[in-house]
């Protein structure tokens, strides 16, 4: 049956698409995504802690994830409310944090299970949505665009659903098909899409399958691609492109689209990474030459940078000082112009300024 966007699409066509997918300028972007992708996944061990790029850039992934689905946070709200221990954190930060970390949950289980499944699909949305729910099984659900018109009807039927949802399972888990990897992820990803499991909080479920698939891929080692921010800087061509290839079986510009997007994100990320190292460098040096001797440690300054805001007990967890030390040791980086203390609720937070400023750019 044709397809009629007020009308379930229950026959949405199973995987692999039954067209080439192996065009000259398909082949010739795929190329050059790998290659920044590569040299993504290369620069970020030069970082010799790696929970600074697992915070940080996947705090950036969650809260850029969450504003594509109209769930607003800044991100000094959501920074101070990961590092601190207050309880009034508004609802939109704390389904970020949420975000965050389903994303977190899923790197873990793929790392020890190598399986990226509805299961974990699933597990996914369930954190994202702090729910219980599995998959649609009412009818009804429509996707409306801004002008409140519907666009698209995903398909109906709980048996249905999961049918499709077991044939992408399959087609993610093919290693001897014929697809370049990076183009494979762009036919997951729009599959997923098209399929809308869940009665919410599909698409960020989604762009966390992108990344998770990247590293099941061993395409990378971190979940570190956000590809969020790219979509919102071409929000308006991203839901186009999905809909005509729904619509008109416009498989090509969606998937180069989609190697674009990895393409530019990898190299943003990457110049991202260097511009870390290189501040953690000249703040090593900083430390050194004004702190107290007592006070400096490689240790200490490498912590500054798991996150942007830092306080006592992160010290004291991390084995550094006991807690009347370390409350010193972080004045101390406030007098010499690294930190800068903010009160939170009853907790005093202690935010590296120039960090901060750096991952907002």
């Amino acid at each position: 049956m044709k397809f009629k966007k007020d009308k379930p699409y229950n026959e949405l066509p199973l995987l692999p698409p039954q067209t080439d997918l192996n065009s000259r300028a398909i082949l010739k972007k795929a190329i050059s995504a790998h290659k920044n992708l590569a040299e993504l996944k290369g620069v970020a061990h030069i970082i010799p802690n790696q929970t600074v790029l697992i915070n940080s850039i996947i705090l950036r992934e969650a809260r850029l994830s969450s504003e594509i689905e109209n769930v607003v946070t800044t991100d000094d709200k959501l920074y101070k409310a990961f590092a601190s221990s207050a309880k009034n954190v508004d609802p939109q930060t704390k389904e970020v944090l949420h975000y965050r970390e389903a994303l977190w949950t899923g790197y873990n289980e793929l790392k020890s299970r190598r399986l990226l499944a509805t299961n974990l699909f699933i597990k996914t949305f369930n954190i994202i949505k702090q729910t219980n729910e599995r998959v649609r099984n009412t009818p009804g659900t429509r996707i409306i665009n801004g002008r409140g018109s519907v666009v698209y009807s995903p398909p109906e039927g709980e048996d249905l659903i999961i049918e499709k949802l077991i044939n992408l399972d399959e087609f993610i888990h093919n290693d001897q098909d014929e697809f370049d990897p990076l183009v494979k992820l762009a036919v997951i990803h729009y599959q997923f899409e098209a399929i809308h499991p869940f009665t919410d909080g599909n698409g960020r479920t989604g762009r966390i399958i992108n990344v998770l698939y990247l590293v099941y891929k061993r395409l990378l080692d971190l979940p570190i691609l956000y590809l969020s921010h790219h979509i919102i800087q071409y929000k308006a061509q991203y839901y186009r492109l999905l809909r005509n290839v729904t619509a008109k079986n416009e498989w090509g510009p969606w998937i180069l689209y989609m190697l674009d997007a990895v393409e530019k994100t990898s190299l943003e990320t990457k110049k991202k990474i260097l511009r870390i190292k290189d501040l953690m460098d000249q703040t090593l040096k900083d430390a050194r030459e004004k702190l107290p001797s007592y006070v400096y440690s490689k240790e200490l300054v490498e912590l500054l940078f798991e996150q942007p805001y830092c306080k006592v007990q992160f010290v004291v967890d991390k084995g550094i000082a006991k807690r009347q030390r370390a409350s010193v040791y972080l004045m101390e980086l406030e007098k010499i112009g690294i930190l800068t203390k903010k009160k939170v609720g009853k907790e005093n937070l202690f935010l590296n300024l120039k960090f901060y400023r750096l991952l907002k750019k």
